[in-house]
């Protein structure tokens, strides 16, 4: 019986039998990884990758706006006030508006669904208005901007959940070329 587990060479039949599923493993580690170095090459890495439509993205361009200081600012139900969070936001929006005066400033303000039509239409225009004041005091000229309410017009999202809704109350400043039919006459 001791001699059924040794070889002819002194290792035992058990050593060689580990030593060649060890072996075999260290190879299908190394195939696996070799397939996981190629898969990677396969696939990029898109993570860290630039947004689509964004790829050149230039000093004073509206995705720079978009995506380096922010163009959405989120107010509490029922509410026109600008928050200590907005409040830091708006500052970005001033300094860069500052930087870039080429571009004019729609401020659209929204609503969520409780209250009536005529009921959010007015909060939604005191929160556009709430935040084109803010960038005025920011030093941002008024004669670039125009405020308009929405109301529940324009929803981000349609959903009864309460963190849901409160994405629907919110102010967008976006850029603009020119003044649309919104603008006051200038």
């Amino acid at each position: 019986m001791a001699n059924s587990w040794k070889s002819g060479d002194g290792v035992s039949d058990f050593d060689a039998f580990w030593g060649a599923v060890r072996w075999a493993a260290l190879a299908g580690l190394l195939i696996l990884q070799g397939c996981n170095s190629a898969g990677n090459l396969a696939t990029p890495n898109v993570t860290n990758a630039a947004a689509a439509g964004f790829v050149d993205m230039k000093p004073g361009s509206e995705e720079e706006f978009m995506l380096n200081v922010g163009r959405r600012i989120y107010f509490d139900k029922g509410s026109a006030e600008v928050s200590e969070e907005a409040k830091m936001t708006i500052a970005r929006q001033a300094t860069w508006l500052k930087d870039n005066t080429r571009w004019l400033v729609k401020v659209q303000g929204h609503a969520d669904e409780p209250g009536g039509e005529n009921a959010n239409k007015t909060l939604s225009t005191q929160r556009a208005n709430a935040v084109l004041n803010a960038l005025v005091a920011q030093g941002v000229d008024r004669k670039r901007m125009w405020a308009k309410g929405y109301g529940i017009e324009r929803p981000v999202t349609d959903c009864d959940d309460i963190t849901c809704q409160s994405q629907n109350r919110r102010v967008v400043v976006n850029l603009r070329e020119e003044f649309d039919e919104s603008a006051p006459q200038r």
